[in-house]
């Protein structure tokens, strides 16, 4: 079996891969922006740019993958404009020697302004499209975010992990349990839908308009969850800010205004299983490379003060519009 990180994706074994689906490499591998995969762009013989991602093994299975695919297909069908991975002799999901992998047109432009009004109002639309859509099915192999799989599970991640100074141990972890309590009760399992997942800035390109791009996140949640990673500045400005997505949103699709109340509660969630993220994939050679941040006291500290942070606005009341 493929181990867990990317040891043995040679650049001999992408190529060979790419080449397996009938598709002819002209250019050099540009390797793009991915810590969790492995994504490259290329030119191909009939002169068009593509982008191949491989997926880590052993996260998702092939189910969970191609469901992800059938999403994309989905939205794009119904003209949601998502990078979605093209079919190629019937199936857009190919394995080489282990490892899984698909293949995407590329798609340039500019990253999305999340102070920008006028973006946001488009943003508003497209994501009510987008679950005005979602809606209407049920991920079944997918998983859903929780309190076992975003609170946890990371925090027991946590507590195993070498990197955390031993002489902050005591602050970091009572903090910790803290902002884990109160969002176990501030956080309730509201409706939940087929969702983008990790909808913020840097997986939205914007040329005329939006471009989704990476569904890898994808999972079952409330409908808050594509929104709130939208906000930005302070409360005033994100009150602006949710007043012009929800306005926009509702053009296509209802907006449960009760789910507000989770905002935070997910941010708390999205904070402490980022940290379990970088602790678990700390073998991995790119990790380190890319956060070295990461294994130093500086950046314990400051996430002391986050949790405190966190556990201050958990206890505000919600935004309201």
């Amino acid at each position: 079996m493929t181990t867990f990180d990317f040891s043995g994706l040679t650049p001999d074994l992408i190529l060979d891969a790419i080449e397996s689906t009938g598709i002819r490499v002209e250019s050099g591998l540009l390797a793009l922006n991915s810590y969790e995969n492995r994504v490259y762009q290329f030119l191909a013989e009939d002169k068009k740019r593509y982008v191949v991602k491989f997926y880590r093994p052993q996260r998702w299975n092939q189910l969970q993958i191609q469901e992800e695919h059938d999403f994309a297909a989905e939205l794009a069908a119904h003209e949601v404009p998502i990078v979605a991975p093209l079919t190629i002799s019937g199936q857009s999901l190919h394995m080489y020697h282990g490892y899984f992998f698909a293949v995407f047109p590329s798609a340039g432009g500019r990253q999305f302004e999340a102070d920008n009004l006028e973006q946001l109002e488009w943003m508003g639309r497209f994501i009510g499209r987008m679950h005005g859509i979602s809606q209407s099915s049920s991920f079944k192999h997918r998983p859903s975010i929780n309190i076992e799989s975003h609170l946890l599970i990371p925090a027991n991640e946590l507590t195993q992990s070498t990197l955390i100074p031993a002489d902050l141990h005591h602050p970091f972890f009572t903090i910790l349990e803290q902002v884990i309590e109160l969002t176990k009760k501030r956080y309730n399992d509201s409706t939940h839908i087929r969702l983008h997942g990790d909808c913020h800035a840097g997986n939205i390109l914007w040329r005329d308009g939006p471009t989704f791009v990476d569904l890898d996140d994808c999972r079952s949640g409330p409908a808050i969850q594509d929104l709130w990673m939208m906000l930005s500045g302070n409360k005033q400005q994100q009150f602006i800010q949710l007043d012009t997505l929800v306005e926009a949103y509702e053009e296509f699709c209802d907006f449960d205004r009760s789910q507000l109340t989770l905002i935070e509660p997910l941010r708390a969630m999205r904070m402490i299983h980022y940290m379990a993220w970088l602790s678990k994939r700390w073998n991995d050679p790119a990790f380190p490379q890319a956060f070295p941040w990461f294994a130093e006291g500086r950046y314990w500290e400051q996430q002391i003060l986050a949790l405190k942070e966190q556990f201050s606005a958990l206890q505000e009341p919600a935004l309201e519009l």
